[in-house]
């Protein structure tokens, strides 16, 4: 019967820690973009891409506008100097065919490739111009009534017609020259607008990174004469925010470092005056208490120092798998060390115990047994079998004071996570935290190996 008990309450544990696991859902695996559609887009993103595509796209079409109009205005004009020349002729024709003399050789009464639109209008008693072809050659034609016939001359258009071909070249090489011209100005001009905009953007980059020290430090902005500057505009507004959040947090810092400096006298006391209480319950609890306060004003005092990064590390070469061993026999919490692949690393004894059981007190607080602790080479792995972290700790990392939910109750306070991100930094080593894909938290510390001789 107690047997079955046991093999009851493990099963339920079992289904406690992990049951959550039963509802997930596969997510379909998207199709990620090709190398190339990505490359695309992040050049067609950038402004300087859009400043040349700006540029060129209106320069083409004030280079088509312009063209355009200079060909329509042009070959009008030629057009109409033809029409006078023809009608100037036309008129000697005219007088020598009533003088009955000969006509010239451009000249005829009805010819075979006449127009039909101007035979028409001779035989109606009409004189006209029509620019047409003869031979497979640009011609303008003049006609006028003769004797109820219609008496034509021709005069050859080429060279105009040529002419008019030798300016659309020359409108589209300079066309072409100032586009090339003005696009080189637009992208140097654009260059050192985007040049100035990235570096703002990776100061940026670095204040959200913890940096609060990085500065654009844009000599335009301190120029009256550069005031609407838009770039400098917003460096300047960038140093001010960075110079305002770097004070506010440094306030911070000295508040919390004070208060823990400052609790730790009377907390000192009252532990000793909890000391002299008779045995029993009640004295448990208090003791309890008073400890558990005195190990919160220690990590706030530990938290401010590595705010202020003012730790150092105190590197020595050790055996990474009985460091680790070591590191988890001080916790005294149940826990079992797999070592694949020992190596010597370069670390801090006291610092690496400090995050190392951090991370297995977190685990045994938060999640579920078992808690197994992995060396493989300079990678030590802590996991358990609980819920695994939320998703604000993966995306944001560790918050202090922002406690996990357990059971539908906050507990903690989010600090041993934090001290340990913070002691593993001053290491110089890399923590990183995931979700297992069968369920549990995976805490991943990779420490540097030993340097080569």
């Amino acid at each position: 019967m107690g047997r079955a008990l046991a093999e009851h309450d493990r099963e339920g544990q079992r289904l406690r820690c992990g049951g959550r696991h039963l509802h997930q859902e596969d997510h379909p695996v998207s199709a990620r973009p090709s190398w190339a559609g990505t490359r695309l887009s992040a050049l067609t993103a950038t402004l300087r891409w859009k400043a040349a595509f700006f540029i060129v796209v209106m320069c083409c079409f004030l280079a088509t506008a312009l063209g355009v109009l200079v060909h329509v205005v042009v070959g009008v004009q030629s057009e109409a100097n033809a029409r006078d020349a023809a009608l100037g002729v036309l008129d000697d024709t005219v007088k020598a065919y009533i003088a009955g003399e000969p006509l010239a050789r451009d000249a005829a009464v009805d010819p075979a490739d006449l127009p039909a639109a101007l035979r028409d209008m001779a035989r109606r008693g009409e004189r006209g111009t029509q620019l047409g072809r003869h031979n497979g050659r640009p011609t303008m034609w003049a006609v006028a009534p003769a004797d109820g016939k219609a008496l034509a001359i021709r005069q050859d258009y080429s060279e105009r017609a040529a002419a008019l071909r030798g300016l659309d070249r020359a409108l589209i090489g300079s066309a072409g020259l100032a586009i090339a011209l003005t696009l080189s100005v637009g992208l140097y001009t654009a260059s050192g607008l985007t040049r100035r905009l990235r570096r703002t953007a990776q100061v940026a980059r670095r204040i959200s990174t913890g940096d609060l020290d990085a500065r654009v430090d844009d000599p335009r902005g301190l120029r009256p004469v550069y005031a609407q500057d838009e770039a400098a505009a917003v460096a300047t507004a960038l140093d001010a925010m960075a110079t305002s959040m770097q004070a506010k947090l440094h306030s911070e810092q000295r508040f919390t470092a004070d208060v823990a400096h400052e609790l730790r006298t009377p907390l000192t006391g009252l532990q000793m005056a909890a000391e002299l209480l008779p045995p029993g319950r009640p004295t448990e609890m208090v003791q309890d208490r008073v400890q558990a306060m005195r190990r919160l004003a220690e990590d706030l005092l530990e938290i401010s120092r590595l705010d202020a990064e003012v730790e150092r590390a105190d590197l020595d070469v050790h055996q990474l798998g009985p460091l680790s061993e070591q590191a988890i026999r001080a916790t005294g919490l149940s826990v079992e060390v797999r070592v694949a692949r020992d190596t010597r690393v370069e670390t801090d004894r006291r610092r690496f115990e400090r995050v190392l059981g951090n991370l297995v007190a977190n685990a045994h607080k938060h999640g579920c047994p078992p808690v197994i602790v992995s060396v493989d080479g300079p990678v030590v792995t802590v996991r358990d079998h609980g819920d695994g972290y939320p998703d604000e700790l993966l995306a944001q990392g560790p918050q202090r004071f922002r406690s996990r939910l357990g059971n539908g109750k906050r507990k903690g306070h989010g600090l041993g996570l934090t001290i340990a991100l913070g002691q593993a930094r001053v290491l110089g080593t890399t923590l990183r935290f995931s979700n297992a894909p069968e369920g549990g938290a995976v805490a991943e510390l990779t420490v540097p190996p030993q340097p080569g001789p």
